[in-house]
């Protein structure tokens, strides 16, 4: 993928996964999407990054948001 189909799939992404997550800072979402592209940018396989990456983040969000409420 070259920057802009990177930057663009990280925007769409973190888009998607702020609008799930509203007390998330928007900063973090970008963050942690942004981690979990850079983790798969070496892949050979492309088609599924995009998948791969709001799953990945998802989940982290998910536990991270998860623990918070718990604990409140």
């Amino acid at each position: 993928m070259d920057d802009t189909e990177k930057n663009d799939t990280i925007a769409k992404v973190t888009d998607r996964l702020a609008a799930r997550f509203p007390d998330a800072p928007r900063p973090m979402v970008a963050q942690v999407v942004g981690e979990e592209y850079e983790s798969l940018d070496g892949s050979r396989i492309r088609t599924y990054i995009p998948t791969l990456v709001e799953h990945g983040a998802k989940n982290r969000l998910n536990g991270e948001f998860a623990a918070q409420t718990a604990a409140n």
